[in-house]
Order: C-alpha cells, then sequence, then structure tokens
C-alpha cells in the first residue's frame, strides 16, 4: 500500500531536497532538475490535470505524451535525454518512498545518445589564449590567473568559483577542490600557473571597492565575487580568438586531459585528476586522442593519402 498521497508539486520539491540535502547534489544540478520537473508538472497541469492532485495515477502514456510533446518541440537529443533522466529519478524517488505502487517511468526508454567527443586546444592556441590578456592591468593579471590555473588544473568552473585561498598551496603546488557532491580532491599546479596565481594575489585589493565584498576568491572590476557566468564570459573573450570552435572553460578541461593523455598520463591517473567516479566517463578522452592522432597522421605521412592495392 502506499502512504498518502501528495500534491505532484509538493513531492517535487521534497525530491529537490532530498538531492541537495541527502545527495550532495550542487545547487546548479538541482535547478536543473527543478526546471524539467516543472516542465513535467506544466505538462500534466495541461494534458491530465487529476495527476497533480493524484500522482498515483500518472501512467507511462502520460509520460510519453510529455516525451512526445518534447520532440515536437524540436528539443534537442541531449535535452531530452537529459529531462527523461530526470523524470525517471524522479519516479524512482516516489516509488521508493511508496508514494506510488508501480513506477510508470520504468518503461520511459532514454534516447540513443551520439557519443561526442570532447573539443579541444592544440599546444600553440593554449598557448596564444594565456598571454592575450593585458598584465599592465588588474583584470588583465587576474584573467591570466583564471586562464592557467583552468588549463593547468583541469578543475570545472564550479571549483574554480569556490576556490579558497586556504586551499591553495603554492609552495607544494597543490589545490583542495571541492567537486561534485563535496567530494575533496586535489588538483596540481605547475610555475606558470603559480606564477600567475602569485600576481593576482598582489593585485587582488586593488579591484576590491569595498572590503567586506571579498568573500570570493576571484574578484570583478566592480569589487564584487566572481560568478559562473562571469568565469563563463571571460574564458570565452580569449578562447574565440584563438579558435573557431568551441570557446568555454569545459574547453580548456578537456584541453587538459587530452594533452596528458597525448603525452603518456597514465588515464587512472587523469580520472583522479579530473575528479571522474567512472573510469569510462574519462576514456572519451582516449578516443580524441585517437581521432587527433589520425589526422595528424593524414595530413602529415606521405603515403597516408595513397590509396592501397585492394582500393584500387
Amino acid at each position: 500500500m502506499s502512504r498518502k498521497i501528495a500534491n505532484l508539486r509538493d513531492l517535487m520539491g521534497e525530491y529537490l531536497l532530498y538531492l541537495a540535502k541527502e545527495r550532495n547534489y550542487s545547487s546548479n544540478t538541482v535547478q536543473s532538475y527543478r526546471v524539467d520537473l516543472e516542465q513535467l508538472c506544466n505538462y500534466l497541469q495541461e494534458n491530465a490535470p487529476a495527476a497533480i492532485e493524484s500522482p498515483a495515477n500518472i501512467e507511462i502514456l502520460d509520460l510519453r505524451g510529455f516525451l512526445a510533446g518534447m520532440r515536437s518541440a524540436g528539443y534537442s537529443v541531449s535535452t531530452i535525454y537529459r529531462k527523461v533522466s530526470a523524470v525517471r529519478s524522479f519516479f524512482n524517488f516516489l516509488y521508493s518512498r511508496e508514494v506510488m505502487d508501480n513506477n510508470p517511468a520504468r518503461a520511459l526508454k532514454l534516447p540513443r545518445m551520439e557519443k561526442k567527443l570532447p573539443s579541444f586546444l592544440d599546444f600553440t592556441q593554449v598557448e596564444k589564449a594565456v598571454e592575450l590578456p593585458d598584465e599592465d592591468t588588474p583584470v588583465g593579471i587576474r584573467d591570466r590567473a583564471i586562464l592557467e590555473i583552468l588549463y593547468d588544473t583541469g578543475m570545472r568552473v564550479s571549483e574554480l568559483v569556490g576556490l579558497q585561498k586556504s586551499r591553495v598551496n603554492l609552495s607544494t603546488g597543490e589545490i583542495k577542490v571541492l567537486g561534485k557532491g563535496n567530494k575533496e580532491r586535489i588538483v596540481l599546479i605547475g610555475k606558470p600557473a603559480i606564477d600567475a596565481i602569485k600576481k593576482y594575489y598582489s593585485i587582488r585589493d586593488k579591484l576590491l571597492k569595498n572590503k567586506a565584498q571579498a568573500e570570493g576568491f576571484w574578484i570583478g572590476s566592480n569589487g564584487k565575487s566572481l560568478d559562473r557566468n562571469d568565469i563563463y564570459k571571460i574564458v570565452r573573450k580569449y578562447l574565440e580568438q584563438v579558435t573557431d570552435g568551441k570557446a568555454s572553460p569545459h574547453v580548456l578541461r578537456h584541453t587538459f586531459a587530452t594533452h596528458l593523455l597525448e603525452k603518456g598520463a597514465d588515464l587512472l591517473a587523469v580520472k583522479e585528476l579530473l575528479g571522474h567516479v567512472s573510469l569510462s566517463t574519462t576514456q572519451i578522452y582516449t578516443h580524441a586522442t585517437i581521432e587527433h592522432l589520425k589526422k595528424t597522421y593524414a595530413k602529415a605521412h606521405p603515403r597516408a593519402k595513397k590509396k592501397t592495392k585492394a582500393e584500387d
């Protein structure tokens, strides 16, 4: 028997709280789930209003209708995949809490995703990018430090934004970061990043308009702490000048991993440095390096473009 059934929107709030408090999901991830589940609730409100008040009456046909609506609206496969994942996770939660006697989302199939190789820069592009900030200005010095750290460590934007000075050890070249699920790991930095951070420390107070606003590690020209959107804009500004492809902080994370593997780094070591839970997540970079090698071979080897006898 199921317990007393609450309104579906109330249950959604309970689930989001569970993700934040018990699963330690980041605020950005919880917000993404909120958006996806609000979309589901809005769909049900319009097409199956009784389901909002009595979630136990929701059937697989209702969820398939939601999925069909996303397809007809032109959502990308990756977006639909994420939204279906959120719905399935939500209903697994409801079933485990005995809100529902059956789990209709169990039969909801995820769309097939094509695995895309991560975008990354070559070493020359990275070198050009980190040299672009004007280090005659405090903002330029800060931007150089941001680019150096992202490429040197492969850390996520959320980890960069959440940096704390007490966790940065310049003498050992180590930084402690809090990754997904509040899991702590150590990332390593080399001399260029260490020098860039030292230089940033020396001008950080010049960026502050009010000492009380010094909570964040990274300070904007307005004296306030930078958020993830600020970091995206800063990184994009420089990467767009060296590449026609994607120009986001995540490209530097991909570049970090790819360059390590190209230079012979152990896959398990790269996994730990990136903070991946599963080795299969890290393995995508081995495919990227192989494809890169194939392109290099095809372009550089004098016999690469010659047909074999079997092809003639």
